[in-house]
């Protein structure tokens, strides 16, 4: 589970406390309640006569058990409540209480990972693997049936990298602050070494993307480089500051950098007479309506480099371009 190691001590602490007070051997009682817990939040449906065969105890001792981690949860993990379901007459996790991922929200989250294909498939299968022991095996199944067509014709993209921990490395360094330098490779094939002060990541259309400023300050707008593109990545000792005033803002950014391309800030007023303006408001974030005259919107948007005047020329009849004006 994502949680494991958090649960697992829960459930240890658990067991330390139960010891004491169990009659049986010490080594059942902790199965036990690893068990319990483990299927609990799995979202499962437990009865004690279930439980009582599948465990060789008495209903008296499982109802115990079931006591003993009702109680100790109630009083260290507030977000989590065991509860007598009436209707299955078994006992759960309330799902309000339940901090776990629910069946719905797993399926929701493979999805978006096997449309993005941002890893190679064994990266991939691993991470499905771990979102889908969040739930029961039961709901597990009905998951993976789901998920299913998908996972066997995954086309991992071309560049094949695994860019997890260079990823986790690059987070340390825009948490730290620290000038990184790489050798990064540009469409020609050429392998350019670059050092810069980084400042986020973003993900977009199958790919991340290291946003930074060069450490010389040779332009004030920042850069953007494909992660996977970038390769013998040293992250030096040395620091820099940003004052508050002038942080990166990540989320801003995001709004103004849609289309991954580097450069200055462009302010672009375009008119527009389609039938889905939500679909440009979603494209882009910054858009205002200055005006609508017989079904024509005169609109405006910022956006980073020149990647936004290359997708409204996409747009076809329904786009016209008024006016770009950079800074």
């Amino acid at each position: 589970m994502l949680r494991f190691p958090r649960e697992m001590n829960v459930a240890l602490k658990i067991i330390e406390g139960g010891r004491k007070m169990d009659e049986e051997r010490p080594d059942n009682r902790s199965y036990r309640l690893l068990d319990l817990y483990k299927r609990l939040q799995q979202g499962e449906v437990l009865t004690k006569r279930e439980l009582a065969d599948q465990y060789r105890v008495s209903e008296k001792t499982v109802q115990r058990d079931i006591e003993g981690l009702r109680e100790y949860l109630a009083g260290e993990q507030s977000y989590l409540e065991i509860v007598y379901d009436k209707a299955s007459g078994g006992y759960r996790i309330s799902r309000e209480s339940a901090e776990g991922l629910q069946p719905e929200e797993v399926f929701a989250v493979c999805k978006i990972l096997l449309e993005s294909r941002p890893f190679p498939q064994k990266v991939m299968q691993r991470l499905l693997g771990k979102l889908l022991s969040q739930v029961s095996r039961e709901k597990r199944e009905v998951v993976e049936k789901l998920i299913s067509q998908e996972v066997h014709y995954y086309t991992e993209l071309q560049h094949g990298k695994n860019v997890v921990p260079t990823l986790w490395k690059l987070a340390a360094a825009i948490r730290e602050q620290r000038i990184t330098e790489f050798c990064y490779t540009r469409l020609d094939g050429m392998c350019h070494e670059r050092v810069v002060k980084p400042a986020a990541i973003l993900f977009s259309e199958f790919y991340f993307y290291l946003i930074a400023y060069y450490a010389d300050d040779l332009a004030d707008y920042p850069i953007v480089f494909r992660v996977d593109r970038m390769e013998k990545i040293s992250v030096k000792k040395e620091r820099f500051s940003v004052p508050y005033r002038e942080r990166f803002q990540e989320g801003e950014f995001r709004k103004r950098i849609q289309f991954m391309y580097a450069g200055e800030l462009r302010r672009i007023t375009f008119t527009y007479s389609g039938c889905s303006l939500e679909a440009i408001r979603d494209r882009l974030p910054t858009l205002r309506v200055l005006k609508e005259e017989a079904g024509v919107y005169t609109l405006s948007a910022e956006s980073y480099g020149k990647g936004i005047e290359m997708w409204l020329r996409t747009q076809g009849e329904e786009v016209q371009v008024l006016e770009v004006r950079k800074g």
